[in-house]
């Protein structure tokens, strides 16, 4: 079965950053780089983001472009994209604006929050979710090629990855990720504790994925960068 094509869609300070030391949520693009990632997302069958992004914005990013939403229709895809929380616990607060939004929205987490999940006030109940994907742990980990084929298994082709950086490094040391858009922004965020792209453990020189760079294109004062994926 083949997996989902996946592109790491992000936008960047100038040295790097995606948010600032406390983690605020990220804003700081233009409207050209929301009007980007729009048009990222309405070509993608799902979109897939970590807990701590939804944390931060309490929303997702779904296709508000009647232009873009007619687009899908003619393709035959629904109206929106698939909406994944990857989360190793299933209890959000259920007051999140993410909830009220309109769009289909399943969860993935491990198998092993099957039986680790606890009362709390903010367990949700599965009408929440319309799906949710128990993927195989590794060492307390996703093991993201089982998390892949599950995708893959219900239909997701195309798969826009929008963080944080510790989700996209386990799907990148994974060796899933085709695609990365990086959009600098003309600001300097700086802080040795400030989220990057690619967190985890990192990569050793010689084992760093490789990329090969498609695109440069400036749009007033920020830059896309778009690159493939050594595989």
């Amino acid at each position: 079965m083949t997996e989902p094509h996946a592109t790491v869609i992000l936008a960047i300070s100038a040295d790097g950053k995606i948010a600032d030391a406390v983690r605020s949520p990220a804003r700081f693009g233009s409207a050209n780089d929301k009007a980007h990632l729009e048009q990222q997302v309405a070509a993608s069958d799902a979109v897939l983001f970590g807990n701590g992004t939804l944390q931060a914005y309490g929303t997702t990013m779904r296709v508000i472009s009647p232009e873009l939403v007619k687009q899908r229709e003619q393709q035959g895809k629904p109206p929106q994209p698939v909406q994944i929380v990857c989360s190793r616990s299933s209890q959000f607060d259920p007051n999140l604006r993410f909830f009220q939004q309109p769009v289909p929205r399943w969860l993935l987490t491990g198998q092993d929050s099957r039986e680790r999940a606890l009362p709390s006030p903010y367990a949700m109940t599965n009408s929440k979710f319309d799906r949710i994907i128990y993927a195989k742990t590794v060492g307390g980990e996703i093991d993201w090629i089982d998390a892949f084929q599950q995708l893959a298994s219900f239909g997701i082709k195309r798969l826009a990855i929008l963080g944080g950086g510790k989700l996209v490094a386990s799907v990148l040391a994974a060796g899933l990720v085709d695609e990365l858009w990086l959009t600098v922004c003309p600001l300097i965020l700086g802080g040795a504790d400030a989220p990057t792209p690619v967190e985890g453990e990192g990569f050793l020189a010689n084992l760093a994925p490789k990329l090969e760079l498609l695109a440069v294109k400036q749009v007033g004062q920020e830059v896309f960068l778009h690159y493939r994926v050594d595989r």
